[in-house]
């Protein structure tokens, strides 16, 4: 049987679950979960999104985020407003107060971040940055269509031995 230890799917897996851990345990004590810093980031770098568009980048169904945005909306932190064009359809922007508590909470993931990678050099960071940048990329572009599914040309894929040592072997 695998080490799964050494397939990066798990290795990815594992490293940002136990992020988010570390994360929740630090914002704890500010009063706003994952859940809600998930929407109040969404809406920092999307705003103005519907509910239907909220779900879909949250990875949830309509009525989650519904009632995810009803509780952002009793403290005060967003408002729907109608789209002019079409009555039916609400937008969601960021109050002032939800700007400030984004910025507070964005420097508590910095913090996190910054800790889990203090043992990479700067350089480190940024290649492994990078990586990830790479592979998100590609992922995207298959989700977007572009491409039909994952599959890896023969001459690009790596001899089976040589993945499991580098960390390459699917999950």
């Amino acid at each position: 049987m695998p080490n799964t230890d050494e397939y990066i799917g798990v290795v990815i897996s594992d490293v940002a679950r136990l992020l988010r851990t570390e994360f929740d345990r630090r914002v704890r004590r500010l009063g706003i979960t994952r859940a809600q810093w998930l929407v109040l980031t969404r809406l920092h770098r999307r705003p103005g999104a519907s509910h239907s568009e909220l779900a879909e980048m949250m990875e949830v169904e309509k009525a989650t985020a519904g009632r995810m945005i009803d509780r952002l909306v009793a403290n005060g932190w967003v408002e729907r407003r109608t789209e002019a064009s079409d009555r039916r359809v609400k937008r969601v922007y960021l109050t002032s107060e939800a700007e400030r508590v984004h910025k507070r909470i964005w420097r508590v993931a910095e913090d996190t971040v910054n800790a889990a990678l203090i043992d990479l050099s700067g350089a480190e960071s940024r290649q492994l940055m990078g990586l990830l940048q790479r592979i998100k990329k590609t992922l995207v572009s298959a989700d977007d269509g572009e491409r039909s599914g994952l599959s890896v040309p023969a001459r690009k894929r790596a001899p089976a031995a040589t993945a499991r040592s580098n960390g390459r072997a699917a999950p």
